[in-house]
């Protein structure tokens, strides 16, 4: 666990230290110049039902999509001869995947100096993140700061750079991931690179502290936007603390790991659509499903929905050159396996935990947030 960071001069006049202290150091919400999760952050929060229901739309779309592509008639019978008794082993692969991403989490919750959240409630909490993926552009996913706010009182400023640490720290996994087939593949290079430099620079320009400390003090000296700085302190020595390169190199490690089971997993479909059960099958699902994770974030698009699907089937028209039908068939069960999978654990647990809901519905919040 990392000690409290003290920043001296004046940010530790203003309790910014607090951000990365434990609760007995952390300063009470109600003496910050912000709380937690202030009405500035809630208006950034996205309209969650209609995004849902955005996510789940465009998610029929593309399965129809891809159905009618692939000729329906061929892919049913493609389906019916799959042997399912080989996908509750893709879902083992799927939720070794999230046990290993759940680690990282409570880590960088840890890391942050939040010991009052039990693992059982922070896992919870990371289930309940789940569906948060298919809203436009994952916003949605800025929840999770403020349930963390919520149940551990870790500042709202705080916690959303755990979101962003985990959103980089999956995309460095997954381009590695992706390395051997894009070498392969010269064509990709220019994308995978795009994406590599954009995810390094956040992580390089975030330790610049001298520069980032600069230029938010020279920011409070500005009429009216001065007033409004203060909680990018906190979101700052946050971020600071979370891409030091230590806690880097862990989270990217689990974050490695962690997409290669959902690489067998995606394997595993192969085999039962016909395909070799070989070590070269096994290297391409891997890079096939990495690179098309990255597609999908890059999208920007509810759950990467339509540029992750349309991903997977090329680039397995492209390695493998199954049958259309097969590579449809292969993307629509990893994607149910993956996605959907996920998007139904966490409905679950909002199901099981309407306390994720009390204090939006407490403070008339519903109609800007769950709504």
């Amino acid at each position: 666990m990392a000690p409290p960071v003290k920043t001296p001069g004046p940010l530790q006049a203003k309790g910014w230290y607090a951000v990365a202290a434990p609760p007995e150091l952390r300063q009470d919400p109600a003496e910050m110049s912000l709380p937690p999760y202030s009405s500035t952050a809630k208006t950034r929060l996205p309209n969650l039902r209609n995004g849902l229901m955005i996510g789940f739309g465009l998610g029929l779309l593309v399965t129809l999509g891809l159905a009618f592509w692939s000729d329906m008639s061929a892919l049913r019978v493609t389906l019916s001869r799959f042997p399912w008794e080989i996908f509750p082993l893709t879902l083992v692969c799927t939720l070794f995947n999230y046990v290993l991403r759940f680690v990282k989490w409570h880590f960088y919750v840890r890391w942050l100096g939040v010991t009052n959240l039990p693992a059982l409630r922070s896992a919870r909490l990371f289930v309940a993140g789940f569906p948060l993926a298919v809203t436009p552009g994952k916003v949605g996913e800025a929840l999770k700061a403020f349930w963390l706010s919520e149940w551990s009182g870790l500042p709202f400023a705080s916690g959303l750079p755990i979101v962003i640490a985990e959103r980089i720290s999956d995309g460095l996994a997954v381009l590695i991931l992706s390395l051997l087939g894009v070498i392969t593949y010269p064509r990709l290079w220019p994308g995978f690179l795009a994406v590599l430099l954009a995810l390094l620079g956040v992580v390089v320009v975030s330790q610049i502290r001298p520069l980032a400390l600069w230029i938010l003090s020279r920011m409070e000296t500005f009429p009216v936007l001065g007033a409004r700085i203060h909680p990018l302190h906190g979101f700052y020595e946050a971020s600071y603390r979370l891409f030091r390169p230590g806690p880097t190199l862990i989270a990217v490690s689990l974050g490695t790991v962690s997409w290669l089971g959902e690489g067998v997993g995606f394997f595993l479909i192969l085999r039962g659509l016909g395909m070799p059960n070989s070590v070269n099958t096994l290297v391409l699902a891997v890079f096939v499903l990495a690179f098309s994770t990255v597609v999908g974030a890059v999208s920007a698009l509810p759950g990467g929905l339509g540029a992750a699907e349309a991903s997977l089937t090329g680039l397995l028209l492209l390695t493998l050159a199954p049958p259309h039908a097969v590579a449809v068939a292969a993307t629509l069960l990893i994607r149910l396996g993956t996605l959907w999978f996920g998007v139904g654990l966490g409905l679950l647990v909002w199901i099981a935990t309407p306390s994720l809901w009390h204090r939006l519905e407490r403070n008339g919040e519903t109609s800007d947030v769950a709504r």
